[in-house]
C-alpha cells in the first residue's frame, strides 16, 4: 500500500500544501503574531521535511521535537485547533481526499499535548 506521502503526490504536493498552509496561518489574526520575525523560507523548508516524513516520505526528519520547537510560545488549545483547521483547508485546496485528511488529522491529535503551552505530555 502506498504511503500518504505518495498518495497525495509526493514532494511537490507537500510543498504546495505547506505554502498554502502558511498563507492561511500567517493571515489569521489569532495566529499571525506567532510568526513575527520568523524566517518563513527556513520555516517552510523545515515544515516540508517534517510533513513529508510524517506522511511516510523517503526522508528522515531530523529537526527539534514538538516540545522543543514550541516551548514557551504561548500556544493555546484554540491556536492548535485553528492550525489543524488551516492544514485541513490547505489539504482540501490542494485536492487531497477527505478520508486522507481525516487520517492526517487523527495523526496530529496526539501532538496537541506537546504543542499547547502549559500542557504536560505523558510518555
Amino acid at each position: 500500500m502506498a504511503s500518504i506521502f505518495d498518495q497525495i503526490g509526493g514532494a511537490s504536493a507537500v510543498s504546495a500544501v505547506v505554502d498554502e498552509f502558511y498563507e492561511r496561518v500567517v493571515a489569521d489574526p489569532r495566529l499571525g503574531g506567532h510568526f513575527t520575525g520568523t524566517d518563513m523560507g527556513k520555516l517552510k523548508a523545515h515544515q516540508r521535511s517534517f510533513v513529508a516524513a510524517a506522511l511516510g516520505g523517503p526522508q528522515e526528519y531530523r529537526g527539534k521535537t514538538m516540545d522543543e520547537a514550541h516551548a514557551g510560545l504561548g500556544i493555546t488549545g484554540e491556536d492548535f485547533d485553528a492550525v489543524v483547521g488551516h492544514l485541513a483547508g490547505a489539504l482540501t485546496h490542494c485536492g487531497v481526499p477527505q478520508d486522507t485528511i481525516a487520517t492526517i488529522a487523527g495523526a496530529l491529535a496526539p501532538l496537541r499535548d506537546q504543542v499547547v503551552d502549559g500542557q504536560v505530555s505523558v510518555a
